[in-house]
């Protein structure tokens, strides 16, 4: 792990987007016009949503071919910009990223979960509804699971992202851009009630 003044210092300086894809993976943060700005740390809660639907995207995906990516895949947004979104799908027949260093070719779905805080509640919702939209990413998905909440916004001919569905219970069926996908809201706030139950 780097030093704190170094990590410091390098929070201060201005970074290229390559300088941003070479950080070791203890380096953690998204370049937001070339700077580095902190993640919010995730609970336990944002983890169980994130591999839940992780789990049921590959699932999902496991006969017809593609890829789901963690949080921290990166993707070169803009030029000074790189994202790190919490899942990341590219569908069968889609250009694929790198191996290696940030992608530069968007993801069909994008997905954040909302972590409860002002300040990365504007950063899922407006930064990057517009970094993801300018960057071309078909889909892209917000967990809120404070208010339990999935929302998807499909990203319309004129670059602009449209609602698709959004639900805070039940079930999605053959979901935007994902036929034969069933998302069942009530299990996953069923497992989110257990682990805050346990917490308690």
């Amino acid at each position: 792990m780097e030093p704190a003044a170094n990590v410091g210092a390098a929070r201060a300086r201005r970074m290229t987007l390559a300088e941003w894809e070479s950080l070791s993976e203890d380096e953690a943060g998204e370049l937001v016009d070339g700077r580095l700005e902190e993640e919010e740390g995730a609970s336990f809660v944002h983890e169980l949503i994130v591999v839940w639907l992780g789990s049921l995207l590959r699932a999902w995906l496991s006969p017809r071919g593609g890829f789901v990516f963690g949080s921290d895949a990166k993707y070169a947004v803009q030029p000074s910009r790189g994202r790190k979104p919490d899942l990341s799908v590219f569908l069968k027949g889609s250009k694929k990223p790198p191996a290696r260093g940030a992608a530069r070719v968007p993801a069909d779905i994008m997905i954040e979960v909302v972590t409860p805080t002002a300040s990365d509640e504007r950063r899922d919702r407006l930064d990057k509804l517009h970094d993801y939209a300018a960057f071309g990413v078909r889909w892209y998905w917000i967990v809120d699971p404070e208010i339990r909440t999935l929302e998807i916004y499909e990203l319309g001919s004129d670059g602009r992202y449209v609602h698709a569905a959004a639900a805070a219970s039940g079930t999605l069926e053959s979901v935007s851009g994902c036929e034969g996908l069933t998302v069942n809201l009530d299990a996953l706030w069923a497992e989110v009630d257990e682990l805050t139950a346990l917490g308690e």
